[in-house]
């Protein structure tokens, strides 16, 4: 990447055919990369041409292909969505042979966290009383509980316990218990209720949807105690009485909750979710790889970071897969892309979908632009693991859960598979928090961090000024990730933000 912080624009890399601008380029302004004059005004994070590029030509950014031009383009151009289009990508999917990671810190020296040891059951970075429900039914009388005791002063005398969270949605009935979608609720729910973010869970249904608790309950091989209990509505008699049994049992587990202490922990027991919304024409400069670099140090002082959002790495698989340190787990995450292309295809879309209204206006034009900064996120650590939606996450060291790219949906499926913190990296303002997980959201440049800084957790944009650097900036993030992690708030946080962000994958027919 060039380092001229003078410099309107930036080369990213010296094969590529655009420069980024780092500020608003105004027509006849130069942008200080090649000698280039800008020949129309050019936004800031948007793309502008450094060469002719006929009519059919593919135009590269980060040293990769990310679309064919539509018209001839010269040099200064802004290139955007009336000169370039989506082209499938001809990568190729060459399989490591590379199967340890390289440049691992010594056991004796790695760094711990100050985390609840819940025992076989993980460590927590954070002490809540969840409330799941198994179905939409139930949910008015979640919210009313939790409301009790968030609210009305239940909590009074119990600071340690960081809140009662009623974990909502709007699924489980009409629909088959033997479909895709009722699979993903149900590991969604008992990926939850497992989660070491809790000290104390509650699980209520209604009595009648197809989502019964005692399979979950059976399937999932998950034991009613001290710390788990469930209420059905219909079977208590109605919303008042399973809302006055339902504090006795919540004001039961309270005392034993708050006396959780965090302890030094080792960072085996992080897992942190890597996760962008709101992408701009910066996130695959400053944001995702900042987040990157501090993803391979977590990995490399023994922890895991897990990337998501299959179709967003679409296009740029083949930076993944070159990764994965046996074939087989290559070939589990192609496969997961042809579902996504079979499934696209039944629903009347494409997966090589252009990027959203939001990314377009911050400079992303095609879905293959968008996913090779996205990948960033991940790092450059092998791929150990691919995960299907809210699957448990078992391994150590860098690894992939397929998602959709929908922020809600894919970060819960991540905090269901045990992730106990959120890194969330934002260029046009992403508000989002996940409880129970904490939220750190970082800014992929300074004007919107300052414009939305009672939001934003961090300011990766010195790294498009030239006043700060991918590494320095990720070496700041890691920092960060672990004083989260060991208590310190983040801004959703403060805010007490994240109570509807629970957004379980609805696959397959309503009936």
């Amino acid at each position: 990447m060039s380092t001229d912080s003078s410099a309107a624009a930036i080369l990213l890399n010296s094969a590529d055919d655009v420069a980024v601008a780092r500020r608003r380029i105004g027509a006849g302004e130069t942008t200080g990369v090649s000698g280039i004059v800008a020949n129309q005004m050019v936004p800031r994070g948007h793309k502008v041409a450094l060469r002719d590029m006929p009519a059919g030509s593919e135009l590269r950014k980060f040293g990769q292909v990310i679309g064919v031009a539509t018209q001839a383009i010269r040099p200064g151009d802004h290139v955007h969505l009336h000169n370039l289009a989506m082209s499938e990508g001809h990568a190729a999917h060459q399989f490591s042979t590379e199967t340890e990671e390289t440049g691992m810190v010594a056991p004796a020296d790695r760094r711990t966290f100050m985390g609840y040891d819940r025992g076989a059951g993980g460590v927590g970075t954070r002490n809540y009383i969840g409330i799941l429900t198994t179905v939409n039914c139930s949910a008015t009388v979640s919210r009313y509980i939790a409301d009790q005791f968030n609210r009305m002063g239940g909590l009074d005398g119990f600071e340690n316990v960081d809140g009662v969270v009623a974990l909502t949605h709007g699924l489980g009935c009409a629909i088959s218990n033997k479909s895709e979608g009722y699979k993903y609720l149900t590991r969604v729910i008992q990926g939850y209720a497992r989660h070491p973010n809790f000290g104390g869970i509650l699980m209520i249904g209604l009595g009648c949807e197809t989502n019964q608790i005692q399979p979950i309950l059976e399937h999932y091989k998950l034991e009613e105690g001290q710390r788990f209990k469930t209420l059905t509505i219909q079977q208590l008699g109605g919303t008042r009485k399973t809302i006055e049994a339902a504090c006795d049992m919540i004001g039961e587990m309270l005392p034993s909750v708050n006396k959780a202490v965090r302890t030094p922990q080792p960072l085996s027991k992080l897992k942190v979710a890597l996760e962008c919304g709101g992408s701009d024409g910066y996130s695959g400069i400053t944001a995702n790889p900042a987040l990157g670099h501090a993803s391979d140090l977590i990995v490399r002082h023994g922890g895991t970071t897990c990337l998501a959002e299959t179709p967003e790495i679409y296009g740029a698989e083949h930076l993944l897969t070159r990764r994965a340190v046996r074939p087989e787990i290559a070939q589990k995450l192609m496969d997961r892309i042809d579902w996504w292309r079979d499934y696209t295809a039944r629903n009347g879309a494409e997966l090589n979908n252009n990027p959203s209204y939001g990314n377009k206006q911050g400079g992303l034009t095609t879905i293959l632009e968008k996913s090779l900064g996205a990948v960033a996120k991940g790092g450059s650590m092998p791929l150990k693991a691919v995960y299907e939606y809210a699957e448990i996450i078992d391994e150590t060291g860098f690894v992939f859960m397929d998602t959709p790219g929908y922020d809600p949906v894919a970060v819960t499926g991540q905090v269901a598979g045990g992730c106990n913190v959120v890194c969330f990296t934002t260029g046009r303002g992403s508000v989002s928090g996940w409880k129970p997980a904490p939220t750190i959201k970082i800014a992929t440049n300074t004007e919107m961090y300052e414009h939305m800084r009672e939001d934003m957790d961090a300011d990766t944009g010195g790294i498009a000024t030239g006043v700060d650097t991918i590494e320095g900036a990720g070496e700041k993030l890691f920092e960060q990730i672990l004083a989260v992690a060991s208590g310190q708030k983040t801004v959703s946080e403060v805010y007490d933000y994240g109570d509807n962000e629970f957004v379980p994958w609805q696959v397959g027919a309503i009936t």
